[in-house]
């Protein structure tokens, strides 16, 4: 055990490495930036959400954009932290079931100091494709809007995971879709009622509608 711990530092940098070099022959299409353009313009924080298994190609394509994530406290979470990191992230560790409390006031504060956040509101073990609250309370308290992101690829492998991760094949090409921002007003029906408006946005950018 002791040698496994040691080794998983050795182990992420190769995976970054390789990974990398996988993501350097995707070739991205963009459609509806003009909503993160706008945000951005105006400098206003905002909540990307996008399904657990598109995590790779969304997050090849917003690096280096000092964008906070919310990573569960798990083991798996540790290696996509560390990627995050190399790859110009910053981490809010926690999740809507283990560490959630502490994890969603550390996003609540992000936003509040003018951070961009991105969650799965899937994640971090399901269920595949169904949104939880947690994401959109937290955009809801900061009084923050929230941007669905899909990635669709030509050609990809997906894992045997309990979310089918999606892995773009080499030279693979990703079709990028940002929906239209949706804000949450306040009280337990408007939470509700943007629990079905997010779901349809997330279903429409990545194309499962």
């Amino acid at each position: 055990m002791k040698l496994l711990r040691w080794a998983d530092p050795i182990a992420a940098r190769v995976g970054s490495a390789l990974l990398r070099a996988l993501a350097a022959t995707w070739r991205y299409r963009v459609t509806g930036y003009e909503h993160i353009r706008t945000l951005r313009e105006t400098r206003r924080p905002f909540v990307f959400v996008l399904w657990h298994s598109r995590i790779l190609p969304l997050l090849y394509r917003h690096r280096g954009e000092d964008v906070v994530m919310l990573i569960s406290r798990h083991r798996d979470g540790g290696y996509l932290a560390d990627l995050g990191t190399r790859w110009g992230y910053r981490s809010v560790r926690g999740s809507t079931q283990r560490g959630g409390e502490v994890g969603l006031l550390g996003i609540v504060r992000a936003l509040q100091s003018g951070a961009v956040v991105a969650m799965t509101p899937d994640g971090p073990r399901g269920p595949r494709e169904r949104v939880q609250p947690g994401a959109l309370a937290a955009a809801q308290h900061a009084d923050v809007p929230v941007i669905a992101v899909g990635a669709r690829t030509t050609s990809a492998w997906y894992l045997g995971s309990w979310d089918r991760m999606c892995i773009p094949k080499p030279f693979a090409a990703i079709d990028v879709r940002y929906g239209p921002p949706v804000r949450i007003g306040p009280g337990k029906e408007a939470l509700r009622h943007g629990i079905d408006v997010v779901t349809r946005s997330l279903h429409e950018v990545t194309g499962t509608a």
